[in-house]
């Protein structure tokens, strides 16, 4: 997953960034408030960290923007304002979560993994890659002419897989999202339900395949195995 950090305090962006990193997530930080929505607007990021006091557009004013061009991407607000009037203000501009400084880790990295965890705001009920189709809604999945019917682990890691194509994910982020809190870290889980699916996708030519990328994760790409 990558997070974008907008700080312009170096010892807070160096401290957040470090701690996010050794937690697997890859880290970008930008310290003002325009190269903050530049970034942001590029739809790279998974989630947005943003600071209110910025040198030249606020946060707040970076949030509205970003809203307004319909970037849909959670947003957290890391800020030293504890007012009511603030929090509002925050929430109405379009934040997800609101975080005060000064904050403990492992409160900051709970909050980034429960918005990460959080479904789109916009989410297709039909979801495709090459001739493979999955209905949230009806809960099916089809690969060409034939029904593959999956647990309910290997449809949520499916559909997982399936709104994010073409991007590495990593064990703890498909781990995370599939199982949640109750997600072992070093478990092979992963690696197992990974399998399942294979076996299952491998019943038809038309369904795409899951690659493995040594030393990083997993990627759905569109050919077939």
């Amino acid at each position: 997953m990558r997070v974008l950090v907008v700080e312009d305090e170096r010892s807070i962006s160096g401290f957040v960034r470090q701690g996010l990193s050794e937690a697997g997530l890859l880290v970008t930080v930008e310290e003002d408030g325009a190269g903050g929505l530049r970034r942001a607007l590029s739809g790279e990021f998974d989630i947005v960290l943003l600071d209110i006091m910025l040198p030249g557009l606020n946060g707040l004013e970076v949030l509205r923007r970003l809203r307004a061009s319909g970037v849909t991407t959670p947003v957290l607000l890391l800020t030293a304002r504890d007012d009511v009037e603030d929090r509002v203000a925050g929430l109405d501009a379009g934040a997800d979560d609101y975080l005060t400084k000064p904050f403990a880790f492992a409160e900051l990295l709970a909050r980034v993994r429960a918005l990460l965890r959080r479904p789109p705001l916009q989410q297709d009920d039909v979801l495709r890659a090459g001739e493979l189709e999955l209905d949230v809604r009806r809960r099916s999945v089809h690969a060409g002419s034939i029904e593959l019917h999956l647990s309910a682990r290997e449809f949520t890691l499916l559909e997982y897989l399936l709104r994010h194509p073409g991007q590495v994910l990593t064990r703890t982020q498909l781990g995370e999202a599939v199982w949640g809190l109750d997600f072992e870290h070093d478990s092979n889980v992963v690696d197992v339900y990974i399998g399942y699916l294979r076996r299952k996708l491998a019943l038809s030519e038309a369904a795409p395949s899951i690659r493995t990328v040594r030393g990083a994760g997993y990627v759905l790409t569109v050919e077939a195995e």
